[in-house]
């Protein structure tokens, strides 16, 4: 039996983490862990910097979700300086949020996860990235996608001054406004965002439906996890991405509890395991019972499913058909398929387009009034987003000067991780049998995680960043039989 097998490059995984999977006595899979190996520590070097800093760290934790934290920081030191945003402020914020919404879910959607279905899970690796999505789709669809996400950075940018490591977030406001000028592209992009999304979502129908072999692949038990759901959403119940309250659904989409994300503490329990770096989540009140789905589990899931399960409908007309039209195909609320958060991924791009076109044409936009300087520091702040992987919540105290004494940040792929362990386990029981590894085992179970675009370097933080991902194969003394991995 080959001893390692090497897959290089590594492909579509932002950071370093490997796969542990234990065999039986028979051959079959015991047991699987997701490992996040990278130590964490952006949480300690905040300690001692004053508070208004905080929108410009955090950003910097990665190049992959810097809006989510820049505005959850933000939002943090509204609450820790007692203040509101103005409405000019808000909508602008808004129009950032929903920027990079469309940007981020693109990159997702066509770089990570549309390898798997427009090439196919087994397809040469060589051909299974963008480069190959584009040479099957055409270079027209590619150079839109380019397009789209381009100008949707250069909105960002306008705001925060860079979409990379955005810096545009004051608390009680925002740093610059919007001229009549920029509205106009601004409405124009919106426009045409639009109309790609639902070009976008034509072409996962007729690639991803229309295939039964794919279709098939999206309703097998081996990508599919019953836990409970957990997203924000607004008064009326809606996805809402800025702002609102924490809902939480059972596994049988029995609402479990909506709280204010101001009391996370009493909801949100975090677990530590010895054979991760990552801290794991479960809802406190059902206390840690270890990883396992269905009747019993206290694990919850975050992100583009999870807050359409959650939620009664979304916010933007286009979107919600679509909503509708989801659930109906997948045969109800909630659903349990891991892959269809790649179908809710692009959902939820719509309605961040829609909004885009709300906001746009709205005349606050162009407002003067862009910050609330009435600001009175009470020591303690919280702010809650939805990023593009999940709910993220930013908790800081300070001293009376205003220097960070306590962060703690709530991260997606953290409250993410423990179902990502139990996700791989079940593609391994699927795709190994008798101690034999199938052609394609490892993108196979890459495309268990997948779903969830974990971002490793947000939930924990290491020096000097590289990203292996390894799959370890062990008999039932625990020996390793096969090394499966990417240098």
């Amino acid at each position: 039996m080959t001893k390692k097998l090497t897959i290089n490059p590594i492909t579509r995984l932002e950071g370093h983490g490997k796969i542990e999977i234990f065999l039986d006595d028979n051959g079959g899979v015991k047991d699987a862990f997701f490992q996040v190996v990278e130590l964490r520590g952006f949480e300690r070097f905040c300690l001692g910097r004053p508070a208004e800093e905080m929108p410009r760290i955090v950003p910097n934790i990665c190049g992959v979700c810097p809006s989510p934290h820049n505005l959850a920081s933000t939002k943090a030191l509204d609450d820790l300086y007692s203040v509101e945003p103005t409405p000019t402020a808000k909508l602008i914020r808004q129009l950032h949020f929903n920027a990079f919404y469309v940007e981020d879910h693109f990159i997702h959607f066509f770089f990570l996860s549309a390898p798997d279905f427009i090439l196919g899970p087994d397809a040469d690796p060589a051909d299974r990235n963008i480069i190959g999505v584009i040479k099957k789709v055409g270079p027209e669809l590619g150079a839109k996608v380019i397009d789209i996400r381009k100008r949707c950075r250069e909105i960002i940018k306008l705001i925060a001054s860079k979409p990379a490591h955005p810096e545009g977030g004051l608390p009680g406001g925002v740093s610059r406004g919007i001229t009549a000028e920029e509205r106009e592209w601004i409405k124009e992009t919106a426009d045409d965002t639009v109309q790609f999304t639902q070009v976008a979502l034509d072409l996962f129908k007729d690639l991803v439906l229309g295939n039964k072999k794919y279709l098939d692949m999206v309703m097998n038990e081996a990508y599919k996890l019953q836990t409970y759901y957990m997203g924000l959403v607004d008064e009326n119940r809606k996805v809402n991405f800025y702002e609102g309250k924490i809902r939480v659904v059972d596994p049988q989409g029995k609402e479990h509890v909506t709280f204010d994300p101001r009391k996370y503490a009493d909801y949100m329990g975090e677990w530590v395991e010895p054979w991760t770096y990552i801290r794991l989540t479960h809802l406190r009140k059902l206390g840690w019972n270890g990883l396992i789905e269905g009747n019993g589990t206290s694990l919850y899931r975050v992100g583009p499913l999870a807050r359409l399960n959650v939620a009664d409908g979304m916010a933007t007309p286009l979107a919600q058909k679509e909503y509708e039209y989801m659930f109906e195909a997948l045969g109800g609320k909630p659903s349990h398929h891991t892959l269809a958060f790649h179908w809710a991924r692009l959902i939820e791009t719509l309605q961040a387009a829609e909004d885009m076109q709300r906001i746009a044409s709205d005349p606050l936009l162009t407002g003067k009034d862009i910050r609330n300087m009435n600001l009175k520091l009470k020591k303690v702040g919280i702010g809650c987003v939805e990023a593009a992987r999940g709910t993220l919540i930013h908790h800081y105290e300070t001293d009376d000067k205003g220097l960070i004494t306590k962060a703690n940040l709530i991260v997606a792929t953290q409250q993410n991780a423990a179902p990502i362990c139990l996700s791989v386990k079940k593609a391994a029981i699927e795709y190994i049998k008798n101690g034999e590894v199938k052609e394609g085992l490892l993108n196979r179970v890459e495309m268990a995680f997948r779903p969830y675009d974990p971002c490793l370097a947000c939930a924990t933080h290491a020096l000097p960043g590289s990203m292996p991902l390894e799959i370890h194969i062990r008999d039932s003394a625990g020996r390793i039989v096969k090394t499966l991995g990417r240098p």
